[in-house]
Order: structure tokens, then sequence, then C-alpha cells
């Protein structure tokens, strides 16, 4: 070979090096698409299943602090880690940005391998402003507080101050363009806009500028959502809106009706509005999927005693027309009746994904994500306090491994209805319906119990179980759970046998010999640990 073609094949090879470099730096941002029913989180081109822990307030306000949980994070199995940006924090002087504890969070993350999502805490945090910039906190006359009825101003930002909008939307642009110089490798997934916005303790701002806007016509924009989606809007709100004729003009109360519901759907557009605004300067900047996380209310509880406004279900849609620029409206939920939030999360126009799921102590947090997973098709879980997790203090970490494990199948089949999730409903009040459940699957029926026939369990211990089916073909399922008893039927009146069941998978991910048949009557899961078994089922008469 002469040294010309030498110096060809060289620079060929160079070339070719560049060109697989760039495709690889060239990856897609993060970003969701859908699949079926299903909406999946993209990250660099595949699908990623979010298994995460939300760290406590302060945890990454410090890197030497951070520094020390890694370990604890690590053991808790976790491939994201959820972690707040203060505004106060990245502009303690207006105009000038100190990215350098972000910077180290995401050095840190990157070592550990680990993804990030932001949490921005601007203007509101758990409704409040703590976490404004004191150059904010000081200046009432141009970053002007929310007022009860009574005109005593609160530690509460109004959304009806467009200075505080420009600010606010200043430090989030800055904050997304320093994130898209600095992160190609993407560590970050997702950012929440604001935390748990609400009004309190009244169901709306009364300030000057408050009253003036609810005086003012009903936005146009609302009105023809309403419109255009009267059949399926929720029930409190299609009957407040038809009742009075389905207006499309006048003041929100000559629309729908001078109540404190009505006041609640005010205050929910215009935070709705302010977030848009908010959102929108982002993505312009680096698109990102965002999302918006809400406080629930409590049974029986009057807007302003819970955090009025939010994006709660009720308000879905106020929000949606809103706020359109906003991916998900997620749930943050500290109550035992995880089943009846989660549906009401899921919807055709909005994914499901919980960044708040309780305390990563509990003994039900690993049943919980196997539920939303499998039946909702969650893109992601994530409890809080992660940090808190010890040493058998939690059923997560050995949840999330097995997730781990499962996390291509799921990405496979998600949407397609060939994945369901169980687990026993719970009361607002703690009582747990422990009756079996029954879906059909394909040409199967299954029966899913949560106690095996011998096992006398008390309430709090079929609390802790749950898992779901994937169906891999027409007669082959993984079970993956724990305390699973499943019966197998059929469609047809055939019966339903058990051609062999096997269980898996070991830290290599090879399937191991084995399995828990009770002589062919049922597949059963272990009540103690998370388990995986790929069952063949076959017919006869």
């Amino acid at each position: 070979m002469d040294g010309s073609t030498r110096r060809i094949r060289a620079v060929c090879l160079l070339a070719a090096m560049l060109l697989g470099w760039t495709s690889v730096q060239a990856a897609a941002p993060p970003h969701l698409r859908k699949q079926g029913c299903a909406t999946q989180l993209i990250v660099d081109d595949q699908p990623f299943l979010l298994l995460g822990g939300e760290l406590h307030n302060s945890s990454a306000s410090s890197l030497a602090y951070l520094d020390k949980l890694w370990p604890t994070l690590k053991a808790a199995e976790v491939n994201t880690v959820l972690a707040p940006v203060e505004w106060d924090q990245i502009e303690p002087v207006e105009g000038r940005f100190d990215f350098t504890v972000l910077d180290g969070v995401l050095k840190q993350a990157r070592a550990h391998n680990t993804r990030l999502v932001l949490l921005w805490f601007g203007a509101w945090k758990n409704s409040m402003s703590t976490y404004a910039p004191a150059w904010v906190k000081k200046d009432t006359q141009r970053f002007p507080r929310a007022q009860t009825r009574a005109g005593v101003p609160q530690e509460i930002l109004t959304p009806f101050a467009p200075a505080t909008l420009a600010a606010d939307s200043a430090a989030y642009r800055a904050l997304l363009a320093h994130l898209k110089q600095v992160d190609t490798q993407h560590t970050v997934l997702m950012i929440q806009v604001e935390n748990e916005i609400g009004m309190l303790p009244e169901v709306r701002d009364y300030s000057a500028a408050a009253n003036a806007a609810w005086r003012a016509p009903v936005p146009a924009a609302l009105t023809a959502y309403l419109a255009a989606h009267q059949q399926t809007l929720q029930p409190a709100l299609k009957a407040a809106w038809q009742t009075r004729g389905a207006r499309t003009s006048g003041t929100w109360a000559e629309v729908f009706g001078d109540t404190i519901e009505t006041e609640e759907m005010f205050q929910a557009w215009h935070y709705a509005q302010f977030v848009e605004a908010l959102t929108a300067a982002g993505k312009a900047v680096y698109p990102l999927p965002m999302y918006v996380n809400v406080a629930l209310n409590r049974p029986g509880k009057r807007p302003g005693e819970y955090p009025s406004a939010g994006p709660l279900p009720h308000l879905f849609d106020v929000w949606k027309p809103g706020a359109p620029s906003v991916d998900v409206l997620a749930i943050d939920t500290y109550f035992p009746n995880f089943i009846h939030w989660a549906r009401q999360f899921k919807r055709p126009d909005n994914p499901l994904f919980i960044p708040e799921a309780n305390h990563a102590e509990r003994p039900d947090a690993g049943a919980d994500a196997f539920y939303a997973i499998g039946e909702h098709d969650a893109f992601g879980f994530s409890p809080f306090a992660i940090d808190d997790i010890k040493d058998g203090n939690s059923s997560l970490p050995q949840a999330y491994r097995v997730l781990k494990q499962l996390a291509p199948l799921i990405n496979r089949y998600q949407g397609s209805g060939k994945v369901r999730g169980f687990k026993a409903p719970v009361s607002f009040d703690g009582e747990v319906d422990t009756a079996p459940q029954q879906v059909r699957m394909g040409g199967y029926t299954l029966q899913v119990s949560f106690n095996a026939p011998w096992e006398k369990l008390a309430p709090a211990e079929v609390q802790t179980r749950g898992g779901l089916v994937i169906q891999s073909g027409e007669d082959e399922f993984l079970v993956a759970g724990k305390g699973l008893t499943i019966v197998f039927g059929s469609a047809d009146g055939a019966m339903v046998g058990i051609e062999h069941a096997i269980e898996g998978l070991d830290d290599k991910g090879r399937w191991l010999n084995g399995d828990e048949t009770h002589q062919g009557r049922h597949i059963g899961l272990p009540g103690d640990a998370y388990t995986i078994q790929r069952v063949k089922l076959y017919r006869y008469r």
C-alpha cells in the first residue's frame, strides 16, 4: 500500500469517526412521544423508564452535602434524581446568574451515571414565595403580593403582576440557556415549572389587579375550549357552564355563576397563564419536557382550605387550555388512596407521571410503582425524600431492581393493552379492598388475588403487595411483583393449564429454574420479595 492510499484511508477513517461522534452528539434532546395509548419519555432516541427519587428541598443546595448522599441514592436503585433549582440561589442579584451549584450537581450526577429532573422553585413553592430572591421579596411595589378578601397581603406573589412574570421568566430562560450549553450529555431529562401552585388561605387573590381581572370578560380561549370539549368536561364545570346556557361572553360570574367554584376556576386560569408564559419562554430556548405538579385536596375541604386553583383533576379543563405548552399535569400524592388519584391523572391528553409518590421509605412504595407503570402506562415514578432510605426500611430498591430488568419489555409493550398493573385499592381513610381483581388479556382471563389461599393477612400487609403482567406472546406472560396469586382462565370456556413457569432473572439477566404454581393451580409470587416469572399456557378440553 503506497503512502497516498494510506493517507486516503486515514482521512476516511477519521471522517467516519467524526461522523459517528457527531451522530451521538446529535441525538435529540429528551422529549415525549406517543406509543399507542401511552406516552413515553425518549432519552438519546430510546424509551426511558424513569425510576426516580426526589431529594429533600435543601439537599442539592450544597455540593458537599449532596456528595455524601450518593451511596444512599445508588443503594436506592434510582436511575434519576429529582432536585430543586432555587431562584434565590441562581440570581441573588438581579440580572447576575450563578450556576456554580447546578454545574456541580450535573457533574456529580454524571459521575454516578444518574439522570436528573430539575424542579424550578421560582415564584412559588408549595403555594408560598419563599424561594424568590430577596430583591423580589423586598420590593412589594414592583412585585406585589396576593391579598385576602380583607386586604391582608400574603407571602405569595400575585400572578397578576407583569413585573413578576418578567423577572421569573428571565431567570427561567437563563436556566434553560445554560442547560442547553453545558448539558450536551442530556443529563437533565425534564423540568418542573414552579412547585405545587395554589392560593391560601382564600379561594383566590383579592388584590386590586385580581379584582379587576375578575370583572373582566372570560377569555375566549377558555370558552372555545369548553365548547369544543363539551362531552368530556369535568361534571361540575360542565354543569356550571351549561346551566347558564353555555355562554361564550361575559364576566366570570355571568358565564359560570358567582360561586366559590367559579372563583377557583378564575384563579386557576391566571395561574395557568403565568405558567404558560414561563414554559413557552423556556422551551423557546431549550425544549425539554416540562410539567407542573399539584398538592391534592382532602375530602370535604373547600378551596383555600387546600391550595386552591392548582392543576387538580376538577380544574384540568381550565389548566389544559390555559397552559398548552405544559406537557404533563403531574400528581403529588401523600394520601392512602393512591389508585383513586392515579386513575384521574391518566387521560388521553395527559400521561401519568408521579414526581412525588408519598415518602420513599413507605412499605407500599414499590407496589405503587408497579401499579402505576403497569396499569396506567406511567413513564416515571418518584417518591419524596429518597435520601431518607436506609437499609431495609423501604421496598423501593428491590422493586426498582426488578423494574430495571423489565424496562425493555415494558417500553416495548406500553400503550398496546398488553401490560396491566395490580394493587389493592385503599380508601382515604385507610380501608383496604382485598377483593380479587379480574382482567382480560388476549384470549385469557386473569383473576388476581393479593394473598395465597392459605394466607391470613392483615389489610396493612395486603396494601404492600402489587405487580404487573405483560403479555409477551399469544400464550406467554411475564408476571412480576410481590404477593400476587394469579389464576388463568379462558375467554372461550376452554380449560387452561400451565405449560411451564420459570423464575428469573438473576443479576446477569439469566432465567433460573424453579416455579411456584401450587401443582399447576396458579402462579404465585412470594409476599416477601419482588420477583419475576415467565409463564407459558396451554388450553385443553
